[in-house]
C-alpha cells in the first residue's frame, strides 16, 4: 500500500522508511521504537529517541536519510543548543581519503559566518561511526516547500533568491564553493529567512588532490556542465546550480528531467532549458533572462559573481508594487557568530546601539496614540485547521486525528479575535490532494494548521506546521514526541503556538479563553474521541455507537464533562432528525446537559443542547435564547450555535435576526451542506422565494446530492407554483438517499397544492401506515389536511402532535404550508398553548 510523506506529501512505495524526495522517516521501526533510551553500539544500529551519542548529544528527533548517511536533531549538551547530527555511511567513512577531504573542507566550510548559510561544526568519530555536527535550522526546506504549493510568487521567489545569493557572496568570497546546491539543500526558517545547507562536502579552488581526477560531486538535477564533464569546478559552477533552483521554484519543475541520472546529466551539458516563462507566463521578462544566463553552458556567459547576480536580482525587485514586496524579520545573530564575525567591531556596537536606541525612542513617539484618539481597529485573523493525517498503515487512529483537529476548532474558535471555519468545512477536504492556496480561497482563511499523528507503543508523535496561505510558506512547525497521555497537554501546546504566531489575544471581550478539558484517565478520552467520530457521522446507527462510548468514557471518568456533553449532542440529534420518539431522546439530552453543566458550566457544546431541548420539546422559547446566547457568549464562533440558535429565530418569526445568524453560521462554516441549504430555508420561511432559490441552488454547487437542499428546493417551487420542478426535487431527494417517509409527506403536500387529490390521499395512507413501526411528524401530517381542506383533521393531528411533543410544532408560526389554516380561531389558540403567541 503506497505510503505518503507526511512532510512532503510524495508517494513512495509501501514497504519504504523513509522518502524518497525528501528523507523523512515514514513509520516507525522495530529495531527503534521511540521509547528506547541507549546509546548506539555499532555503525549499523540507528539512533532512537532520547538516547546519547558520543556522550553528548541526545536524540530528539530522527531528520530524515541522504545520500551521505542519516541526520538526526540532537541537543548538545555541552555546548547547550540544538544542532544537526550527520552520521556518515560507514561504507562512505571506510575510505580514508573521504573522511581526509571531509576534515579539510569542513575547516573551510567553518570560516562561513552569515545569517543566510547553515553553520558547519564539527567532524568527529563514534566507536567507528564518523558523524559530522552542524547548524539545526527548524522549518521546511525549499524543494518540499514547492512541492506543497506547486510554485512560488516570483515576489516571493526573488526574495529567497535574494538571500541565497547573499549567503553564496560570502561563501565565495571566503573561497568556498558548495558544489551541491539544491532546493533540498536551502531550509525556510521560521522567520521565512532562507539558509543555505551542507557546506560539509564544500570544495577550495585551491585545494588539490581530495576529489579524485573525473569524480562527480552533485545531484544530476543541479549539476553544472563542468560537473557532469569531471572538470573543475569554482564558483559558477554554484551559479549554475543557483538558476536550476530559481528556474524550479517560479515553475515548479527542474529545467532538465530524465528516466536515469545520466539521461539528465547528458541534458546539462548538451539541451537548451526551455524558457521559463513559456511555462509560467506570469514571471516577469527580465527575471526569464536572468534565470536563462545562469544556465549558460558555457561558464564564461555566466554571471562571474553571487554579487553581481544579487544586483541583477535587486534590480528586477525594485520593478515590483512597492504594496507586494516581502519584508522578513531578519534571523537573530547567535552568540557563536557574534563572537566569531564581530570581534573587529567592538568599537562600532556601542555606537549602533546608541543610534538604536534614538531612532526606536523617535519611533516610539510617531506610533504612539495621541491624546483623546479612540483605540485602532483590530484586524481580525482566521486560520483553518484540517484534519490530522493518520500515518498508522490500517488507519486505525482516524478517530484520534479527527478529535485532535476538532478539540483545536473548538479551542480556537473560543478566541474573539480569531475566525475559524468549522469543522464541517475543514473536514471537507479531508483525502483530497489540494493546493494550500486553493484551500485557502475557499475557507478565506489566511492561515493553514495541517499535521500528522504516529503512534508506536504507548509513544506519541504528533507534527503539525501552521502555514501562510499566500506564499506556502511555514510561520511555524513542531513535532510532539510524548506519551500517550499527554495528548491534551499537546493540544493546549498547538493552540498556545498558534496565538502566539499569529498574534491574537487569549481573552476577548467577553473573556472567552482556551477550553481546557484534560481527563483523569486517558482512556476516557481515546473513548470520547471515539464517540465523537461516530458522533459526526449523524445516521442513526453511528449516534447510538457514539453514545456507546461517551457511556465508556464515562465510566471510566464520571466527572469527564465533554463526555456528558456528547451524550447531550447525540441525543438531540437523534430527536431533531426523528430517530428517536421525542419523548424518549430529550429528556436524555436533557439530563446529559445538565450534569456536564454542574461539572463545567462553560461548556458551549452542553449550553447549546441544552437550548435545544429547551426550544424543541420544552418549549421554553425564552430559555433557549438565554442559552444559546451564553454559549456564543463562550464561543463566539461555534458554528453550530449560530446555526441552531437562527432556527429557532425563524420559527419564532424573527426573520430579520434569524437571517443574520444563519449567515454568521454560514461564514463560519462556508463548505457545511446543512447550513447552505438551511440558508435557503430560513429564506422560504421568509417568503423571499427567489432568495431562497438563489440560495439553494448555491448549496447544490457545494454539494450537489444533499437530501435536505431537494426538499427545501421542493417546498420552494410548491409555494410559487412550479409544482412540476417541486416533485423532481423531491424525487431527486430520494434520489440520494432521503428518508422515504420524510418525502412522502413533503410529495403528498405538493400534490394537495397542485391539485392532485387523489395522488395526495393514497401517499398520505402510506405515511400513517408508517406511523406504525417508526416516528412520523403529526404535525406535518396536519399540514397535508390543511391543503387537503379537511381542517378538523388537520387539528386532530395537531392535537396529537403536542400530545407527542413533537418538535415540528415550532414551525407553525412561520413555515408556508401552514397558511391554509391561518385563519381559522382554532390556529391562533394552538399557537398560544404552545408559546408562539401571546
Amino acid at each position: 500500500m503506497p505510503v505518503e510523506c507526511p512532510r512532503c506529501h510524495a508517494v513512495n512505495p509501501g514497504a519504504s522508511r523513509y522518502c524518497s524526495e525528501c528523507g523523512t522517516r515514514l513509520s516507525f521501526s522495530e529495531e527503534a521504537p521511540l521509547s528506547a533510551a541507549e546509546t548506539l553500539k555499532s555503525p549499523s544500529e540507528e539512533l532512537t529517541i532520547g538516547s546519547f551519542f558520543a556522550g553528548r548529544y541526545r536524540i530528539i528527533e530522527e531528520l530524515g536519510q541522504g545520500g551521505m548517511g542519516r541526520v538526526y536533531r540532537a541537543f548538545d549538551t555541552k555546548a547547550s543548543e540544538e544542532v544537526a547530527l550527520k552520521l556518515i555511511r560507514f561504507e562512505i567513512a571506510s575510505d580514508r581519503r573521504t573522511i581526509e577531504r571531509f576534515g579539510n573542507e569542513l575547516k573551510m566550510a567553518h570560516k562561513i559566518v552569515h545569517r543566510h548559510v547553515g553553520r558547519m561544526y564539527h567532524l568527529g568519530e563514534e566507536k567507528g561511526t564518523h558523524y559530522i555536527t552542524m547548524e539545526y535550522v527548524p522549518g521546511e526546506d525549499l524543494k518540499s516547500l514547492i512541492k506543497r504549493v506547486k510554485k512560488l510568487t516570483t515576489v516571493k521567489a526573488i526574495s529567497i533568491a535574494k538571500q541565497v545569493s547573499e549567503g553564496l557572496e560570502e561563501a565565495h568570497r571566503l573561497g568556498v564553493v558548495h558544489r551541491d546546491l539544491k532546493s533540498s539543500n536551502i531550509m525556510i526558517d521560521k522567520e521565512g529567512n532562507a539558509q543555505i545547507m551542507d557546506f560539509g562536502i564544500a570544495l577550495s579552488p585551491e585545494t588539490k588532490g581530495l576529489t579524485g581526477a573525473g569524480a562527480i560531486i552533485g545531484t544530476p538535477e543541479y549539476m553544472s556542465p563542468e560537473q557532469v564533464e569531471g572538470k573543475k569546478v569554482d564558483r559558477r559552477s554554484d551559479i549554475y546550480s543557483f538558476g536550476i533552483i530559481l528556474y524550479e521554484m517560479v515553475t515548479g519543475r527542474v529545467p532538465f528531467e530524465g528516466d536515469t541520472p545520466l539521461s539528465v546529466s547528458m541534458k546539462h551539458k548538451s539541451e537548451k532549458p526551455r524558457n521559463p516563462k513559456e511555462v509560467n507566463p506570469q514571471i516577469p521578462e527580465n527575471l526569464s533572462r536572468l534565470i536563462l544566463k545562469c544556465l549558460e553552458k558555457d561558464m564564461e556567459k555566466r554571471y562571474q559573481s553571487a554579487r553581481e547576480l544579487l544586483s541583477c536580482l535587486t534590480d528586477i525587485e525594485e520593478g515590483i508594487p512597492a504594496g507586494e514586496l516581502i519584508i522578513h524579520k531578519r534571523r537573530p545573530l547567535t552568540p557563536k557568530d557574534i563572537t566569531l564575525a564581530f570581534r573587529l567591531k567592538r568599537l562600532v556596537i556601542p555606537t549602533l546601539i546608541f543610534s538604536a536606541i534614538i531612532i526606536s525612542g523617535l519611533a516610539l513617539l510617531l506610533i504612539l496614540p495621541k491624546k483623546g484618539s479612540g483605540p485602532a481597529s483590530a484586524h481580525k485573523r482566521s486560520i483553518a485547521v484540517l484534519p490530522f493525517l493518520d500515518l498508522s498503515p490500517k488507519k486505525e487512529n482516524e478517530y484520534l486525528c479527527d478529535g485532535i483537529s476538532e478539540n483545536l476548532i473548538s479551542s480556537l474558535s473560543a478566541i474573539q479575535d480569531l475566525r475559524v471555519p468549522a469543522r464541517t468545512s475543514a473536514f471537507s477536504f479531508k483525502g483530497q490532494e489540494q493546493d494550500i492556496r486553493e484551500i485557502g480561497h475557499k475557507l478565506n482563511v489566511e492561515t493553514v494548521l495541517e499535521g500528522s499523528v504516529q503512534i508506536s507503543g504507548e509513544r506519541l508523535r504528533v507534527t503539525v506546521q501552521l502555514i501562510n496561505v499566500a506564499d506556502g510558506f511555514h510561520l511555524w512547525s513542531e513535532k510532539f514526541d510524548r506519551e500517550q497521555g499527554d495528548l491534551f497537554a499537546i493540544q493546549d501546546e498547538i493552540a498556545e503556538a498558534v496565538v502566539r504566531t499569529l498574534k491574537v489575544e487569549y481573552l476577548g471581550e467577553n473573556g472567552t479563553h482556551f477550553i481546557k478539558h484534560r481527563p483523569a484517565n486517558a482512556e476516557a478520552c481515546d473513548l470520547y474521541l471515539r464517540g465523537r467520530f461516530f458522533w459526526n457521522k449523524r445516521d442513526k446507527e453511528s449516534l447510538e455507537k457514539a453514545i456507546e462510548y461517551f457511556k465508556k468514557a464515562l465510566e471510566r471518568d464520571p466527572e469527564y464533562a465533554p463526555a456528558y456533553a456528547g451524550l447531550a449532542d447525540a441525543y438531540v440529534v437523534l430527536g431533531s432528525n426523528r430517530f428517536y420518539p421525542p419523548g424518549e431522546a430529550y429528556p436524555k439530552a436533557k439530563a446529559a446537559a445538565l450534569r456536564a453543566l454542574e461539572i463545567d458550566e462553560n461548556l458551549p457544546q452542553a449550553r447549546t443542547s441544552l437550548a435545544a431541548v429547551k426550544s424543541d420539546y420544552d418549549w421554553d422559547f425564552s430559555g433557549a435564547e438565554i442559552e444559546y446566547k451564553r454559549a456564543l457568549e463562550l464561543n463566539p464562533n461555534y458554528a453550530t450555535a449560530r446555526h441552531w440558535y437562527a432556527l429557532l429565530l425563524s420559527d419564532l418569526g424573527k426573520h430579520e435576526e434569524a437571517i443574520s445568524e444563519i449567515n454568521f453560521a454560514q461564514r463560519l462554516d462556508p463548505l457545511s451542506s446543512r447550513i447552505n441549504a438551511n440558508v435557503g430555508l430560513i429564506l422560504y420561511n421568509a417568503r423571499r422565494y427567489d432568495q431562497a432559490l438563489e440560495e439553494l441552488k448555491k448549496a447544490l454547487e457545494i454539494d450537489p446530492c444533499h437530501v435536505s437542499t431537494y426538499e427545501y428546493l421542493g417546498l420552494v417551487y410548491s409555494q410559487t407554483g412550479n409544482y412540476k420542478e417541486a416533485i423532481k426535487s423531491m424525487e431527486r431527494a430520494i434520489e440520494f438517499g432521503g428518508n422515504p417517509a420524510d418525502i412522502d409527506i413533503d410529495l403528498a403536500y405538493v400534490y394537495a397544492r397542485s391539485g392532485n387529490m387523489m395522488e395526495s390521499r393514497k401517499i398520505l395512507a402510506r405515511i400513517k401506515e408508517s406511523r406504525k413501526s417508526s416516528f412520523v411528524s403529526p404535525t406535518s401530517i396536519a399540514a397535508i389536511y390543511g391543503v387537503l381542506g379537511e381542517k378538523d383533521e388537520a387539528f386532530d393531528w395537531l392535537e396529537k402532535a403536542y400530545a407527542e411533543r413533537d418538535p415540528v410544532l415550532l414551525e407553525l408560526k412561520s413555515e408556508p404550508r401552514f397558511d391554509r389554516l391561518r385563519t381559522d380561531p382554532r390556529f391562533l389558540a394552538f399557537l398560544k398553548r404552545v408559546g408562539l403567541s401571546e
